[in-house]
This record gives structure tokens, C-alpha cells and sequence, in this order.
């Protein structure tokens, strides 16, 4: 039997798709190369944003094609809808698309395996498969391991939903009440990764620094973890996302003893005037914020930070974009992610009067786009000549005989090397600059990478 999955959205999508692939392979599924040639086609969806859902509904729309063309050639194929979508839509969603056998929402994945195994003996949706994949009642329930396989980074989650109900947020409403995982079932799997070579790990939550599990907070978990991967091969430890809100000084005084943590956080800002910021319900003011970066590059002299720009939301007049643009000129971000409002049904923004024609709202979002612009450029020249460490991810796709890396401070750089090199580390010289990548033109690679 063979599995496809496409997922969208946020890197707790990639982790989940990556726990119910190994869920199959655990059964003797295999990855087709195709959805064409797949007995399962797994789409896991993402709500954050509308243009988000359309597109998942134009691939529903290619796979009830799909699925009259393989079911007149004798080779019908179970088609299911995960994730957020699902959880919102239900089983409504097969009313539209009667090609859609499940929809799967993201407290349902326990039904996942029922799912292989009613494929496996032939059982059609609507006869004899008796799993409810949409009760109103499933509690979340953290997988065991979420590594891809022949991978050498992986996302840990530690943490599931979400309780601030931003006012613009549809999060909290297709992911439900935060849930903290057990630092026992951290550790375990953060344990699991080491001994497969894994090299940097990505602690996961919607909310992931508000992270609480009895007596046990954000501060105590990062220092079981740091512990963890003490003399193993996982030399690097990244999280997100964090809201600035929960992250607290004790855990930045962790970040700062421990070198595991990358000198890099994506640090969601949203908007800079304490006017929209109290409508958006996210509870600090941009002078909080500002104070917060100010403790960061305090405890961790070159830190690098990036963040979420929401320009044009109901009521936002032009001085309280002159506020954004002022703090993003205090703070000067690596890089941002920057869009502006997307109504969305159910949540709190999607009433409020004061709405910003569309062709204002882009205008608005031009000014932020050009000024982050200059200031990554700035960033980056600022860096020019430095010695960094990196990790090679990848082979540039220009290039054969290139590599692409990573700082710890999120930046790229191509340098020269082959796919040997894959997974290690190395240090080089960040000696020039196109777009925004660095360049190198020499690499001096780890000569093991069994120990940190």
C-alpha cells in the first residue's frame, strides 16, 4: 500500500505530516511518488488565512477529478482532509466534495492508524468503518517521534493550541486549549533523534514559551532540554512560535547560559501602535515589546530577530502605521512576515467597523515591505566578513557543486561544496552578498559530527 501526503501552513503541519507517515511506514505503507499512484492521499490543511483554504479547495477540486478517473480504472483511492481545515469545516466538507472519505481534524489523528487499517481490508466509508474522525470530545495526543526520514533536523512539539484569541486569530478556534506535552515524552524523543544523528532541533507550539506542564514552565523545560542534548550530536536548539507576552526573563537567562540555543528568535510584533495592538487583543504595548528586545540583545550580544508585520487592520489610520514603521526602525529586523488583514469568520476582528479598502491596505504594506527591505539589507552588510558556523542543508539548485547553510542567526549563505557535506557543520567566512544570501568561497567542514 502506498501513502501521498501534501501539507500546508505553519511547521506544526510538517511535524504532524511527518508523525503519520511514520505511522504508516510502522505498518509497511510506502511514500509514492505520486498522487496518481497512491492508495491514500493525505492533504494536511492550514485556516490561518483564506487564501490558505482556496487553495486546498482547488486541489479538492483536481482530486474528485483524480478519483472518477482512478475509480473507472479499477484503482479507487481514499482521499482525506486533515488538519485545521477539517477541524473547522467537520464532515460538512463532504457534502462539497463527496471525494473527501474523512476529514480529520487536529485532535483526531489517534484515528489515523483505524484509517490504514480499514484501507487495508478494503472497508468503504460508508459501510462497515466505524471510526468518528471529527468528535467534538478527542483530547490532543502528542506522536512519538516526528522525524522525516534521511533527515538531520527535526521539529519537536512540546506544546498544542492556543488560549489569547487574538481578535484577528482563527488559531485558538481549529486548534482548541493549550495542552503542554510531558518533559518525559520531550526528553524521550529529543533522545531518539540524537541517536539517529540528528543535528539541530526545532521546538514546536502555537504559543510554545507559554508552555506549562505541572509545576514545570518554559524556563525549566529549555534547561531539561539543554541538558539532553549535552555531548550528543544536536549541537542546535531553536523554538517557536513564541508570543512576547510569556517569554519571560528566567527563560532568557536560560537561552544565554546554554550555547545549544541558536542567537536568533521569531519574535511576532503585529503592529506597533498600542491603539491597534489592544483591538488585536495581544496584551503588551510597543514600548513592552521594545523592552523586551532590549533584554534580549543585553543577555545575547548579537542576537538576531524576526518577526510578524499585520498592517491595515479595522481602524488603523496612517499615524498608527507611522507607529509600526517607528518601531521596526528601533528594532530592525533580520526578516519579516508581513500581510495585512485577512478577515476571518468566528474570530472577534471579523465585525469590527472601520475596514481598510483593499488597494489602501496594499499601499500600507508596500511601505513596510520596502522599509524591512532596507533594514535586512543593512543587517546583512553589517555581517559582511564575519566568520560564522553553519549548518549545510542543502545543494543549490543553480549549482551542483554549491551548498546551502545556515547561521544560528537564521541567515543563508551559499558556499562551494558537495552533497558529502550534507548535515554537518562548518565554519566559513561570509565574505560577499547577493539578494539575501551570503556568499563564501571556502568551507571548513566538522571532520565528525558523532559528538556536539
Amino acid at each position: 500500500m502506498k501513502y501521498f501526503f501534501e501539507t500546508y501552513g505553519c511547521q506544526m503541519n510538517m511535524a504532524e505530516s511527518a508523525a503519520l507517515a511514520l505511522a504508516a511506514k510502522e505498518r509497511g505503507w510506502e511514500e509514492a511518488e505520486s498522487s496518481g499512484d497512491a492508495d491514500l492521499v493525505l492533504i494536511n490543511t492550514c485556516s490561518v488565512r483564506a487564501t490558505a483554504e482556496e487553495r486546498v479547495f482547488g486541489r479538492l477540486a483536481q482530486y474528485e477529478a483524480l478519483k472518477k478517473k482512478r475509480l473507472a480504472g479499477g484503482r479507487p483511492f481514499t482521499l482525506v482532509l486533515a488538519g485545521c481545515m477539517a477541524e473547522r469545516l467537520g464532515d460538512g466538507i463532504k457534502e462539497k466534495y463527496p471525494a473527501v472519505d474523512y476529514a480529520m481534524g487536529t485532535r483526531a489523528r489517534p484515528a489515523f492508524p483505524h484509517i490504514l487499517e480499514g484501507i487495508e481490508k478494503g472497508c468503504r466509508r460508508d459501510t462497515t468503518y466505524p471510526w468518528d474522525t471529527s468528535s467534538e470530545k478527542a483530547d490532543f495526543v502528542f506522536s512519538s517521534s516526528h522525524l522525516e526520514d534521511g533527515t538531520f533536523r527535526s521539529f519537536v512539539p512540546i506544546m498544542h493550541g492556543c488560549n489569547n484569541f487574538c481578535s484577528y486569530c482563527i488559531v485558538p478556534y481549529v486548534r482548541g486549549r493549550e495542552v503542554s506535552r510531558s518533559p518525559s515524552s520531550i526528553v524521550e524523543e529529543i533522545r531518539l533523534l540524537a541517536e539517529k544523528g540528528v543535528r539541530e532541533i526545532t521546538l514546536l507550539g502555537q504559543n510554545v514559551n507559554s508552555y506549562r506542564y505541572s509545576a514545570s514552565g518554559f524556563p525549566a523545560l529549555l534547561e531539561l532540554v539543554a541538558e539532553t542534548v549535552k555531548d550528543t550530536p544536536i549541537k542546535w536548539v531553536r523554538f517557536l512560535s513564541s508570543h512576547p507576552k510569556d517569554l519571560s526573563d528566567e527563560a532568557i537567562a536560560v537561552m544565554a547560559a546554554h550555547r545549544c540555543f541558536c542567537r536568533h528568535l521569531h519574535l511576532p510584533v503585529q503592529h506597533g501602535s498600542d491603539r491597534i495592538l489592544e483591538k488585536m487583543n495581544r496584551r503588551y504595548t510597543g514600548q513592552a515589546y521594545l523592552e523586551l528586545v532590549r533584554r534580549l540583545k543585553e543577555a545575547m550580544p548579537g542576537i538576531s530577530l524576526s518577526t510578524d508585520i499585520l498592517v491595515g487592520f479595522p481602524g488603523e489610520t496612517v499615524e498608527d502605521l507611522e507607529d509600526t514603521l517607528a518601531l521596526m526602525e528601533e528594532v530592525k529586523f533580520l526578516y519579516s512576515y508581513m500581510y495585512h488583514f485577512n478577515p476571518r469568520e468566528g474570530t472577534a476582528a471579523f465585525d469590527l467597523p472601520g475596514r481598510i479598502p483593499d488597494e489602501e491596505k496594499r499601499r500600507r504594506l508596500a511601505r513596510v515591505i520596502e522599509l524591512q527591505k532596507q533594514h535586512t539589507a543593512e543587517r546583512l552588510k553589517e555581517r559582511k566578513g564575519k566568520e560564522a558556523l553553519v549548518l549545510i542543508e542543502g545543494i543549490s539548485r543553480k549549482n551542483a557543486d554549491e551548498i546551502i547553510c545556515r547561521t544560528e542567526r537564521d541567515e543563508m549563505v551559499v558556499a562551494p561544496g558537495s552533497a558529502s557535506a550534507l548535515g554537518r557543520f562548518g565554519r566559513l567566512k561570509l565574505s560577499g552578498i547577493r539578494g539575501n544570501t551570503f556568499r563564501s568561497k571556502n568551507i571548513e567542514i566538522e571532520k565528525s559530527c558523532s559528538k556536539s
